[in-house]
């Protein structure tokens, strides 16, 4: 239940990236609040649009002290990403008391480090900017890297996806015990792959993977069992699934018995939905951190996708941090 015993009141808002999404969270905020508390609904804010493509968020209601929670993803386009930074900087400017960025996916993560001479620290950037802009506590799930945590001087909440995944995994490693197999898709989610086989006890594939470029696998070497296994990959991201594609079909030409996915943030640029479908994946498991396209075209390809909602997961943590309640004994991994 809310507790009564702050002086600030809550408030959801979304920007418009994120507005089903968050809908879904309003309504499991309620569920778990209960019939006899005072309904949480999501707040009124309108993005006024000029003739050259500039925008203006503005909330409809005041805001004069309160604790405000903003959802917003920050995929492509950077307008999203934008339109955050300028409800932040509205929210302060209104008299919020505390504005909580909720960002389930946080764009230019990827962006974490130095991989080669002359290039920007684009997750540190936009870490930068949020704190600019006012933002005073920062909520997020599944970073790219564990070290982004780092670049924020501020509160950080890191949900998970393993808490919600593990429900359909369990049902999957059911279905087949002796052949259920884990597979990371790359050296860098070794660490991930590896938790949730030791959560399932199942054994783990690590594929190593070298690139010719950017967004262009050369080679993938499966290291562990393939043959006749039932494989999951586990990933946080799926952009161009140029990765996922390849290593999937790697693995049923070196015998797997079927190839399935996990991945947390739905990116899904270029021919990542054509790539999917053509592919050797029977089914593809993603949370709603990001909307599928709605494009109708997109939409035809999407047979293989199986969303899993994180909305009672935010709900639950956004309850948590509100009422200055620990978050980490939510999640298993």
């Amino acid at each position: 239940m809310l507790n009564h015993i702050h002086e600030h009141r809550m408030e959801i808002f979304a920007c418009r990236a994120t507005r089903s999404f968050a809908e879904k969270v309003v309504e499991e905020i309620n569920k778990i609040i209960g019939p006899d508390a005072e309904p949480v609904r999501l707040g009124s804010m309108e993005v006024s649009q000029f003739s050259d493509g500039e925008f203006q968020p503005s909330f409809s209601e005041s805001v004069r002290g309160v604790t405000c929670f903003i959802l917003q993803s920050t995929y492509p386009p950077a307008d999203n990403l934008m339109e955050l930074l300028l409800a932040i900087d509205a929210a302060k400017r209104a008299s919020a008391n505390k504005v909580v960025a909720v960002i389930p996916y946080f764009g230019w993560a990827r962006q974490d480090r130095k991989d080669r001479p002359r290039v920007s620290i684009g997750a540190k950037l936009v870490a930068n900017m949020l704190k600019a802009a006012g933002m005073d506590v920062f909520m997020s799930c599944d970073l790219h890297a564990d070290q982004i945590q780092g670049f924020f001087d501020l509160p950080v909440n890191h949900l998970y996806a393993s808490k919600d995944f593990l429900v359909p995994l369990k049902k999957l490693r059911d279905k087949s015990p002796s052949t259920f197999t884990i597979a990371s898709p790359d050296m860098g989610g070794a660490k991930r792959a590896n938790a949730y086989a030791k959560y399932l006890h199942c054994p783990v594939v690590i594929c190593h993977k070298t690139r010719a470029r950017a967004n262009v696998v050369e080679r993938i070497q499966p290291i562990g069992e393939v043959e006749g296994r039932d494989i999951v990959i586990i990933d946080d991201i799926i952009d161009t699934a140029g990765t996922l594609t390849a290593v999937a079909n790697e693995l049923m030409a070196r015998g797997a018995k079927s190839v399935k996915a996990f991945a947390t943030h739905a990116v899904l640029s270029g021919p990542a939905y054509e790539r999917i479908d053509s592919s050797a994946l029977s089914e593809v498991y993603v949370t709603d951190t990001i909307p599928l396209s709605d494009d109708p075209e997109k939409k035809a390809l999407q047979g293989k996708f199986r969303v899993v909602s994180m909305a009672e997961t935010f709900a639950k943590m956004i309850l948590r941090v509100y009422n200055y309640e620990p978050i980490s004994d939510e999640f298993p991994l």
